[in-house]
């Protein structure tokens, strides 16, 4: 298998007891300008002591000092059996074609599990050829002719020219295509067959006014079909690119 994928107030010797009172309940600092309505003499080191726990109370750190303080929260640890085992049961559910990926994803967290003959290269495509193909490669430019099938990572398709009753008709370098659909048609030979797995950096944007609500990989199976020449023709104030 293929794994992808944070000094305190000095203590007088007669402090005035209303005063103590006030510091205890709201833990601010000592009231200005107030005159004590009673004189309680303590001692100096009870009283420095007293203090002390009632600095930590009132700021909070008490909880962290003591014992019997909240309990820390651990992190769940990344279940690999159980996430894979989960994402197969909803593969199957979908009836995912033969030697699809596996998705192990806990929140943020995805890892792409797939069989040892899929390659992955340096931009984070994951891509397996099915079939070869004959012939030369589309270059920029040229406009190339293929099916497709979409899936997410569940293995629920979400799109498919086959249903729609023709192929895609795209021209190369000029953006109609994402990134990572792109990078994988462009060294395919016409009659070549290849699954890709685009990672979400190189997938389509993501917001509200897209298709897409959220990031996630996708996979795609692609049937390149032919290679056409692109030539620009002028008529006039028209202008347009004509492709055979």
């Amino acid at each position: 298998m293929t794994f992808v994928s944070s000094s305190l107030p000095s203590t007088p010797n007669y402090f005035p007891c209303n005063t103590l009172v006030i510091y205890q309940s709201h833990g601010s600092s000592w009231p200005q300008n107030r005159a004590p309505s009673c004189a309680c003499q303590i001692d100096q080191e009870k009283m420095g002591r007293r203090l002390f726990f009632t600095f930590l109370a009132g700021s909070g750190a008490m909880s962290a000092a003591l014992p019997s303080s909240g309990k820390t929260k651990k992190q769940t640890p990344f279940d690999e059996r159980r996430l894979l085992e989960q994402n197969k049961r909803i593969q199957r559910e979908n009836n995912v074609p033969d030697d699809f990926p596996s998705f192990l994803r806990e929140g943020f967290q995805v890892r792409v599990v797939a069989p040892d003959y899929y390659v992955t290269r340096d931009s984070g495509l994951v891509l397996w050829d099915i079939a070869p193909g004959q012939g030369d490669c589309p270059k920029d430019g040229q406009q190339v002719t293929f099916h497709y099938v979409g899936y997410n990572e569940s293995g629920r398709r979400i799109d498919s020219t086959y249903l729609q009753g023709s192929p895609a008709k795209v021209r190369l370098g000029t953006n109609g295509l994402i990134p990572g659909f792109e990078e994988g048609i462009k060294d395919m030979k016409p009659g070549g067959k290849r699954r890709i797995i685009i990672p979400p950096e190189l997938g389509p944007p993501v917001g509200p006014s897209t298709f897409f609500s959220s990031k996630q990989y996708e996979v795609f199976d692609i049937e390149l079909l032919s290679i056409q020449d692109c030539t620009r023709r002028t008529i006039g104030f028209y202008s347009d690119v004509v492709c055979s």
